[in-house]
């Protein structure tokens, strides 16, 4: 589980958009930018080439 001030402070690198966190698939969701970002051993991977591409479907289950 990531730390909710940690989750309050971190933004997309892209976009510098906010962050959804998804605890199911331990990612981090940035809308704006379509991706999700990896959270491996508590640390997210800010990465945009770690990053997946969000589908529609998880674009629009996430708004």
């Amino acid at each position: 589980m990531l730390d909710k001030r940690l989750l309050d402070i971190l933004v997309c690198p892209v976009t510098k958009g906010p962050l959804i966190f998804d605890q199911t698939r331990n990612e981090l969701i940035s809308l704006s930018a379509q991706l999700a970002y990896p959270v491996r051993d508590d640390i997210p991977v800010m990465l945009e080439e770690e990053a997946r591409r969000l589908t529609l479907e998880e674009i629009d289950r996430y708004r």
